[in-house]
This record gives structure tokens, C-alpha cells and sequence, in this order.
């Protein structure tokens, strides 16, 4: 087969693709105008967003921006009761979102958490930690997990950053003591998950005198990381765009 005739084939195909097209929401214009949701950037996702968000509005409540992040962490894990775990010290919103308008360093544990994270609404380079260890040299040499060895290679670099870790208790405790040595991240968002060091970990993040946004217990998981980080994007841009 020639190239041309390939290429005619391709275009056909890319021009026959109707019959799959399914929308799996009803499209409400008036869903669509009102998404405030950077992320969500065609029709269909703008309404299934914003279905989502209503729901989760009943379920949460919405009178403050605490209430925003909840409602959030509902939608990404589709359980209601992970609003009920979530904890908010230190004055979390307003660090987090001054940090996103100055374009501060997001710091996160794994690749999974960076590629959950927005890229739309806000400056903000997002680092993850692995990738400043490649070779695991730290890790090694020390023996301990490749994460917790990515934030001690970071640790010059995250004083008012926004620091999310989403998976390694590990990282969360590497954190805390680089916190107990003078460190200042402008935020914290812990929300590990597991039955090793999980909660203990979460436990220490909050009892550091920096702000912070965890959530009790074994669960967690990437999903309320990201959520909570894309949430105060949000916030952040709209404020931006407020001024």
C-alpha cells in the first residue's frame, strides 16, 4: 500500500468515527457556562463535572472553601464519607493559593500525582521527587525508599513550595523531619495511604507548624492529593481573575 492511499484510509476512518460518539451525561448549557473547573475543557466534560459537583454540594454542604476541597475528594473517590476524614490546619486555603498565584515550585512523590495535576489555570512547574534521584543513588546509599530519598535531594529547593504526596508514608515522615530542621513549605497536602506508617505519618504533618490539608486513618490514596491540589488551582484562578 502506498503512502497516499494509507493516508486517504486514515483521514476516512478519523471521519467515519459518529457512530461511537456517545455523550454520557445530559449536556446542560447552562452546566456548561457556570464550570469554574480549569481542567474540564470540552462540553461533555464541563456537564459531567459540574453534575458531579452539584451532587457533591448536597452531600458536603458549601459555605467555605474547606467545604470546596471536600467536595472535591468526594467527586475523585465517589465516597462520601472520605469529607468526614479530611483535616485542614494552619490556614491551608489561603497559603495554598497565595502560593499558586506566585507561580511556587508543586513538589509530589510520585508520577502518578503529576500527571493527576492540572496543567491548565496557573504557572506552577510540577516536580516530581523521583525524578531528581533517577539513578536511586540516595536511596541506596542510605536504604531507604526512593521517594523519601527524592525530597532529601529536594530539600533546598521546597522552602514555599506546595509540597502533595499522595501514595509514600515514607516521604510524609522525610518531610516532617526537613519541617523539624527549619524547612517552611508554604503548604502540605498528606494524604498517603495504607497500613504502614500511613496514619502515623498524616498524624505528624499535622502536628507540624506549617499549614497543611491530610485526611485520618489508612485511606488516601493520589486521587484526594490531586483533587485537593486542583481544587485550590481553581480557587486560585478565579481570585486571579477577580483582581
Amino acid at each position: 500500500m502506498n503512502t497516499k492511499s494509507k493516508n486517504s484510509q486514515e483521514d476516512s476512518g478519523d471521519d467515519n468515527l459518529d457512530e461511537f460518539v456517545e455523550f454520557t451525561t445530559d449536556i446542560d448549557p447552562e452546566l456548561v457556562e457556570i464550570c469554574n473547573d480549569s481542567g474540564a475543557q470540552t462540553k461533555e466534560a464541563k456537564a459531567i463535572y459540574m453534575t458531579s459537583r452539584n451532587i457533591a454540594r448536597k452531600i458536603v454542604g458549601d459555605e467555605t472553601p474547606e467545604d470546596r476541597i471536600r467536595q472535591r475528594c468526594v467527586i475523585s473517590t465517589g465516597d462520601p464519607s472520605v469529607a468526614e476524614i479530611m483535616k485542614f490546619k494552619n490556614d491551608p486555603i489561603n497559603s495554598g493559593v497565595d502560593a499558586i498565584k506566585k507561580g511556587s515550585p508543586i513538589f509530589v512523590d510520585i508520577r502518578m500525582v503529576k500527571a493527576g495535576i492540572t496543567t491548565k489555570g496557573h504557572n506552577c512547574d510540577v516536580i516530581c521527587v523521583l525524578d531528581r534521584d533517577e539513578n536511586a543513588e540516595i536511596a541506596h546509599k542510605y536504604g531507604i525508599t526512593r521517594t523519601a530519598a527524592g525530597f532529601l535531594k529536594c530539600k533546598d529547593e521546597i522552602e514555599g513550595a506546595i509540597i502533595a504526596i499522595g501514595n509514600a508514608p515514607s516521604a510524609a515522615i522525610t518531610v516532617c523531619r526537613l519541617i523539624e530542621h527549619g524547612v517552611r513549605p508554604a503548604l502540605v497536602v498528606g494524604t498517603p495511604v495504607g497500613f504502614v506508617n500511613s496514619a502515623e505519618s498524616k498524624e505528624m504533618v499535622r502536628n507540624m507548624d506549617v499549614p497543611s490539608i491530610t485526611c485520618e486513618g489508612t485511606r488516601g490514596g493520589t486521587p484526594i492529593a490531586v483533587a485537593c491540589v486542583n481544587e485550590l488551582v481553581s480557587i486560585a484562578h478565579e481570585k486571579q481573575e477577580c483582581e
